[in-house]
């Protein structure tokens, strides 16, 4: 039939443009801006090939082969199929497997059921030339696509490039249309203003509890100086107070005759590496109010959440401070109390523990934890934080604002 077929291996063309934009082929290097690839893509195959666009193959790995929010975006785009692969790691490293079987099957299918006139691949594996062959044999024109190079050399099997009815390369202009390098800022994507709400939270005081439950658990005040410590020597360094009460601080004050008025239940509980005000009470330890704080998902209908399915998919791009913001629009939107919001809002700079956990696991859903071990990057959580309290303080400083300000 006279219509075009586009297979892309996204290792390949991303991984490609990230060596020719950033200098090396890490995607966690660069932004994309999957709409306009997929649109320069119908495009240029249109053009190319003088035919209409059937569809466009995406091939891509997937950790568990469970697709992450760029492939969610992706397979709800027009003419747009996702195909994936696993994605595992071995030697630290990264790495696709069934991505060219995958795609070597759907080339050598689509040939054979005469369901194009011509194939573009974008691709530089050569296991891919005896589907390449295949094709040819059953009359497919097949045109195959590279991505400039870095350093001006090939980035293709030459086998490939060989057997090619036609080549072309996407070239520096023509990929910065949708995709950029990315600069570094801790974050997922660069913010255009420095946040100050994470700042805020790096740097909130310890609270006076915490402060008073250190020097129970060491015997010494909080305030001893450093120069005591450096006289004592070793031994004494190791009992001077923290000024956040260890794991085993807190086993020691709860032991057996631990006296239950001298120390509370409620003894604040720090891990080492965290930084600043960054509690992790029980809900009973934040009091009643806390504790009745309604969640997202009590608030939320059936109607609603496949409308937040929708626009997660489509519009929401994934960034920790944005993901952040969402929640929070989300959660206010929705209460029936606009107490709560007043009760959360005095809070800061610690969400309440029932939203805070909900808050984690929603950004789980945008990838947050892909190829980090199954945890979300300690700056990461901060930014989406600091987006859940950026949007409590605009809607609770609009609402403080007088009658037509």
């Amino acid at each position: 039939m006279d219509r075009c077929i586009v297979l892309v291996d996204a290792g390949y063309l991303l991984g490609a443009a990230a060596s020719l934009l950033a200098g090396e082929p890490s995607r966690s290097r660069i932004t994309v801006d999957h709409a306009s690839l997929i649109q320069g893509l119908r495009e240029r195959a249109e053009a190319d090939t003088e035919r209409p666009l059937l569809r466009i193959y995406w091939f891509d790995g997937a950790p568990d082969r469970v697709p992450q929010p760029e492939h969610r975006r992706l397979r709800v785009m027009p003419r747009v199929t996702v195909r994936l692969g696993a994605l595992t790691r071995s030697d630290g490293r990264w790495a696709q497997k069934g991505v060219d079987a995958a795609m070597h099957a759907e080339l050598t299918e689509l040939a054979r059921n005469r369901a194009c006139s011509d194939v573009v691949l974008v691709t530089g594996d050569g296991d891919l030339l005896p589907g390449m062959m295949a094709a040819k044999e059953h009359g497919v024109a097949v045109h195959l696509w590279a991505v400039q190079a870095a350093d001006g050399d090939y980035n293709q099997s030459e086998d490939l490039v060989a057997e090619a009815d036609e080549r072309r390369v996407l070239d520096r202009a023509w990929i910065t249309k949708a995709v950029r390098a990315r600069e570094f800022g801790g974050t997922c994507a660069p913010q255009p203003v420095p946040r100050t709400e994470i700042a805020a939270i790096l740097s909130a005081p310890l609270p006076e509890s915490a402060l008073a439950a250190a020097e129970r658990a060491t015997g010494e005040p909080e305030h001893a100086s450093a120069a005591d410590a450096g006289r004592n020597g070793a031994e004494d360094r190791a009992s001077t107070p923290k000024g956040v009460p260890t794991p085993k601080d807190l086993a020691a004050m709860r032991g057996p005759g631990a006296h239950s008025a001298q120390h509370p239940a409620t003894a604040t509980l720090r891990w080492s590496s965290d930084k600043g005000w960054v509690d992790r009470p029980g809900v009973a330890a934040e009091g009643p109010d806390a504790a009745a704080m309604p969640t997202l998902a009590q608030l939320t209908s059936a109607e609603q959440r496949w409308a937040d399915r929708e626009e997660d998919i489509t519009t929401v791009g994934g960034d920790p401070f944005e993901v952040g913001q969402v929640f929070a629009r989300r959660w206010m939107s929705r209460l029936t109390d606009q107490s709560h919001l007043q009760k959360v809002s005095g809070m800061y700079p610690r969400v309440p523990h029932r939203v805070d956990g909900e808050l984690l696991r929603y950004a789980a859903r945008f990838g947050l934890l892909a190829h980090k071990d199954d945890q979300i990057d300690e700056h990461d959580r901060y930014a989406i934080r600091a987006g859940f309290w950026r949007e409590i303080d605009v809607r609770t400083a609009a609402e403080r604002l007088p009658a037509g300000e």
